[in-house]
């Protein structure tokens, strides 16, 4: 008994060592990741947070408490800006959603060379920036573009397009469905992870093609439809490259863009409390949508155990 209980207590130490050993390096491994948000991630915000309640221009920093968000309710800019955003979101998401599913059902089909058609559809969402935004300018000139060019073959004169404070905000929602290659590639993983016994329950029913798109592929892809929604969302409030590049924000700052109003201030008037208190309240719009969006998908969010159950 007393030569058992050393023995014990040498293989619990040596288990504590192992296990400090395994927590020491797995800390070293997060190290460089943890550094990087702090640095990085949650520095800079923090920063801005304090910055958003100064006038500060790049030398001088004065307190200025919450007069830049007072100032901000008060700026028309501020507030074209934000309907500008509002309204390219509200037609631009949903476009890009039914075009990605559409894309996807057409591309899930049994034909030859499916691959190289995936392939050329997806290309175009790995290729942005400005080269496709110059593209874009060419395609929209409304004296020798391409579009318009295409638009007088069928006897049709073409609008001005993005010089056109009535067309320029349709120019860049029609210029979205570009990259609707990304979503597109989740619709298709979705649309193949779809259980090949649901269709045969829903033939046996009776279910045509129709029908069995109405009630199996369409409550089986809500997942995917919620996550493209979040993405969507939040990558239609942050647009910038697009009217940095083709418009200015013009004309008549019908092409305003929130981010692109915030880059104006901080990086060409140097208004750069004012551009953190922007930046601040797009997180806080950001976070708000993305909340709604939430809190609402257990209304039209279905998943394969809750399907199987319906159809039980």
């Amino acid at each position: 008994m007393d030569v058992a209980t050393p023995r014990v207590a040498a293989r619990r130490r040596s288990g504590l060592r192992e296990h400090q050993r395994e927590a020491i390096a797995g800390y070293l491994f997060i190290l460089p990741a943890v550094l990087g948000i702090l640095l990085f991630t949650a520095g800079p915000m923090l920063a801005s947070l304090y910055l958003s309640f100064t006038k500060y221009d790049l030398v001088h920093v004065k307190w200025v408490g919450f007069f830049n968000y007072q100032f901000m309710a008060s700026d028309p800019l501020f507030w074209r800006s934000l309907r500008v955003t509002v309204t390219y979101t509200i037609f631009a998401v949903p476009l890009g959603l039914v075009a990605g599913l559409t894309v996807a059902m057409l591309l899930n089909q049994k034909i030859k060379a499916l691959s190289v058609y995936r392939t050329i559809f997806y290309l175009p969402a790995l290729i942005g920036g400005v080269a496709i935004s110059l593209l874009w300018m060419w395609i929209f000139n409304p004296q020798f573009g391409a579009l318009n060019w295409l638009l007088s073959l069928v006897g049709i004169k073409g609008p001005q397009w993005i010089f056109s404070p009535t067309w320029v905000i349709p120019s860049f929602v029609l210029m979205s469905l570009w990259g609707v290659g990304g979503g597109m590639i989740i619709y298709l993983a979705g649309l193949q992870g779809i259980p090949t016994d649901l269709y045969d329950a829903a033939s046996i029913d009776g279910a045509g093609a129709v029908r069995s798109f109405r009630s199996v592929t369409l409550p089986m892809l809500t997942p995917v439809l919620f996550f493209n929604l979040v993405i969507g969302i939040i990558g239609s409030f942050q647009i910038f490259t697009q009217a940095y590049v083709m418009t200015g924000g013009g004309p008549e700052n019908a092409s305003l863009f929130y981010v692109l109003y915030l880059y104006q201030n901080a990086f060409q008037y140097f208004y750069m409390g004012y551009a953190s208190a922007l930046a601040w309240v797009l997180f806080l719009i950001v976070i708000v949508l993305t909340a709604i969006v939430f809190r609402s998908s257990p209304m039209w969010v279905f998943y394969e155990g809750e399907l199987r159950g319906k159809k039980g």
